[in-house]
């Protein structure tokens, strides 16, 4: 992120580490951090499972991963890997066959837990295939599925073993002269987590994947994601992320396009900027942004949208964004465009006009942003 002289405090000095490329996607080194997310249909479910990857990078998604369970899927993921529009990660368990597989089949990354996926020979055989395929690989740790002899040295899952298992995998593929590789030390435990990715930041170069492993529902799952999260990339820490809920894959994207817009660090659509409302407001606060969330979610401009029941807060907040509405007295309120006070509006009108405003405001930017590349 680039240094802020007149808001110093908004500054966020990412960690230096090495870049891969998950297929065109370029991972570490500098490059924007990625939102990936998982798809939850059946991989043998071809329709099902493409369409899903359709709407989550519609939703934003640069990275989807798929589960490769067993030899049926590692067929379906040749054809999903075709129609995909953006590069898959094949996510590998227990059979060292399937990581082999889906190298064959044009998978643009492999997701292995060193905990499960077997002895060094297979690993090494996983190894192989993706460079002969052009993949790179996930070292997947995880605190629920830790080799048995650290499980005996530490006595449970804790940052330390975790640290310790990602090294050891970590050694065993450069040992192979293998260095496309991003690692992550994910755990349902924020605090766990939190500190295992704290210390393989300082031990390793590579790109780090960050995620709070079964992290919950929507809102339980959220909340979790963006305490562990927040914190590990207010710190400069993860290069790529997935929030892990138990919802539809969709929310996954968009909360993680949350947290990375809420620290400055990736932004993609409008960014709206509302008050929880109270007896001052001029307007339905809650039911107006219900309304203009759903009616603005296909802008992929990066913008900002004020929506603020009274004047209280409202004139400024206008200032600071693109587009800004502040309820007033009998029944209409005050539009604001680049911060400065346009034209009074009446309620009755307010939400076809800000999508009419928001529309126009997000052409604007497109075409200063084409001109100036």
């Amino acid at each position: 992120m680039s240094h802020n002289p007149i808001r110093p405090w908004r500054n966020i000095d990412r960690r230096d580490s090495r870049r891969i490329h998950v297929g065109s996607v370029p991972v570490g080194g500098g490059a924007p951090i990625t939102v990936q997310t998982m798809t939850n249909t059946l991989t043998t479910d071809i329709p099902g499972t493409i369409a899903q990857i359709q709407a989550c990078a519609d939703a934003g998604a640069d990275i989807v991963r798929v589960s490769v369970p067993d030899e049926a899927s590692s067929k379906a993921l040749k054809e999903i890997v075709r129609e995909s529009p953006v590069p898959i990660v094949a996510d590998i368990h227990f059979h060292y066959k399937r990581g082999i597989e889906a190298a064959e089949a044009g998978a643009a990354c492999l997701r292995i837990n060193p905990g499960n996926i077997g002895d060094a020979k297979r690993v090494r055989e996983v190894v192989n295939a993706a460079r002969d395929h052009g993949c790179s690989i996930r070292i997947g740790v995880n605190a629920g599925s830790l080799e048995k002899h650290l499980l005996e040295k530490y006595g449970e899952p804790c940052p330390a073993a975790m640290i310790e298992s990602g090294l050891d995998h970590i050694r065993i593929l450069q040992d192979h002269d293998f260095h496309e590789f991003k690692i992550s030390v994910k755990a349902s435990d924020v605090f766990m987590a939190a500190a295992a990715y704290q210390g393989l930041a300082e031990a390793t170069d590579a790109p780090i994947h960050l995620g709070i492993t079964e992290a919950g529902g929507l809102t339980t799952g959220t909340v979790k994601s963006a305490i562990g999260l927040g914190n590990l990339l207010w710190m400069g820490i993860g290069d790529t992320l997935r929030v892990s809920l138990s919802a539809d894959p969709i929310e996954e994207v968009k909360v993680g396009y949350e947290i990375l817009k809420a620290l400055g660090l990736r932004h993609r659509g409008v960014n709206i900027i509302s008050c929880p409302s109270c007896a001052r407001q001029g307007f339905d606060v809650i039911k107006t942004v219900e309304i203009l969330e759903e009616k603005l979610a296909h802008i992929k401009t990066p913008m900002s949208l004020s929506i603020i029941g009274c004047v209280v807060n409202g004139p400024g907040e206008a200032l600071l964004t693109d587009v800004g509405f502040t309820g007033g007295g009998a029944g209409a309120g005050m539009v604001y465009l680049d911060g400065k006070i346009a034209h009074k509006l009446s309620n009755d009108a307010m939400v076809a006009h800000i999508v009419e405003q928001v529309e126009a405001k997000a052409a604007e930017l497109d075409a200063a942003r084409a001109a100036a590349e």
